[in-house]
C-alpha cells in the first residue's frame, strides 16, 4: 500500500528547497530598507525558497555600477516582520542561493555614549548578542525538510565582520564627506520594543558603542555560509539611558533615518561598487569552512 501522505510530504519537501531561476545571479547582497532597490537598473523580482522557509519578501536582483546586486528589504515590504520574528536563516540562505558571496548590512540603531549622537555612521567591529528567541545556527543537527541533516558545528566567530567589507565602507563614507566611526560594539537585543534605562545604561557601562535588533543572527549566520558581511550602522537616537526626557520613540527613529537616508544610500552605493570581486576575496570569512564537514550541501 503506498502511503500517499508520505509522498506528499516529499513533494512538498522538494519544492520548499527548490532554488530560484538559475539564470538570476548576483554577487553582491544587501539587507535594509525596501526602497535601496529601486535604484537599481533592470530590476527583476525573484522569489527564492528555502529549506529553512520564505525570505522576508522577494529577492530584487539587478545592475548598481557594473555590479549584480540582490537587495532583500530586512522587514518585507510595508515594515510588516518585527526584528524577532525575522527568518534570518531563509534571508542568508536566499542570498547564497542566487550567488550573493558579499553582505552590506546597513542598519538603524541607538547610540548608547553621548558622543555617538543622531547622524552618527558607525561601522562596528564588534558584537554583542542579547537575544532571546532566534534560530542562530544552520548546524544543529535538526533534519531538514529534505531529509538532510546538517552536522553540528561550531563556527570562529571571534571577530564578527568582515575586515575588507569594513574598510571599504570606512572609505566610502569618507569619500562622501561623512567621517564614520570607525570600530566599536554593537549590542544587539530582541526587541521589538526598545530598551528600558536600565538596560541601557547598563549596556552603555560596558563601554558599547551602540545598540539595534537586527545585526545578530544576521552576522553570525553570514559566517557559516561562507559569506562576508559588513554591517553600516546609522545612528538614530541615543538610547534611553543615555539622555533624559521620555525615552526613545519609534516616530524619532523614523524621522533622523529620514533626514540621513540619502546620505546612507550613496555611501552604501560607493561601497557596493568598490568590493572586491568574489573570486579575489582573500579574508578570514572565506575561510569559514576549512577543516569542517558541515553534513549538508550549500547552495
Amino acid at each position: 500500500m503506498v502511503d500517499t501522505s508520505a509522498a506528499q510530504a516529499a513533494e512538498a519537501a522538494a519544492e520548499a528547497v527548490a532554488a530560484t531561476d538559475p539564470a538570476v545571479t548576483a554577487e553582491i547582497g544587501v539587507i535594509g530598507g525596501s526602497g535601496f532597490y529601486s535604484f537599481l537598473d533592470d530590476v527583476t523580482e525573484v522569489t527564492v525558497r528555502t529549506p529553512y522557509g520564505a525570505p522576508s519578501d522577494s529577492l530584487f536582483v539587478g545592475e548598481l555600477a557594473g555590479r549584480r546586486v540582490a537587495f532583500l528589504p530586512r522587514h518585507g515590504r510595508g515594515h510588516s516582520v518585527p526584528p524577532h520574528r525575522i527568518n534570518y536563516r531563509a534571508n542568508l540562505w536566499a542570498l547564497r542561493a542566487v550567488g550573493v558571496r558579499q553582505v552590506m548590512g546597513p542598519c538603524a540603531v541607538g547610540g548608547l555614549q553621548a558622543e555617538y549622537g543622531p547622524g552618527t555612521l558607525l561601522v562596528p567591529d564588534q558584537l554583542v548578542d542579547r537575544t532571546k528567541s532566534r534560530a542562530q545556527t544552520f548546524f544543529d543537527g535538526e533534519v531538514l525538510a529534505d531529509g538532510n541533516v546538517p552536522n553540528v558545528v561550531h563556527m570562529t566567530f571571534a571577530d564578527p565582520y568582515c575586515p575588507t567589507g569594513r574598510a571599504v565602507a570606512l572609505a566610502a563614507a569618507r569619500g562622501r564627506d561623512w567621517e564614520p566611526v570607525d570600530g566599536g560594539t554593537m549590542v544587539v537585543i530582541e526587541g521589538p520594543r526598545f530598551s528600558t534605562r536600565a538596560e541601557s545604561r547598563w549596556h552603555a557601562a560596558q563601554g558599547w558603542s551602540v545598540v539595534g535588533m537586527t545585526g545578530h543572527p544576521e552576522a553570525v549566520l553570514a559566517r557559516e555560509l561562507g559569506l562576508c558581511y559588513t554591517s553600516m550602522s546609522l545612528v538614530t537616537d541615543l538610547d534611553a539611558g543615555a539622555e533624559t526626557g521620555e525615552g526613545v520613540s519609534h516616530e524619532e527613529v523614523l524621522r533622523v533615518f529620514g533626514q540621513n537616508v540619502d546620505r546612507l544610500r550613496e555611501v552604501l552605493f560607493d561601497a557596493v561598487a568598490a568590493l572586491p570581486k568574489t573570486e579575489d576575496r582573500a579574508c578570514l570569512c572565506v575561510r569559514a569552512h576549512e577543516g569542517w564537514d558541515l553534513g549538508i550541501e550549500l547552495p
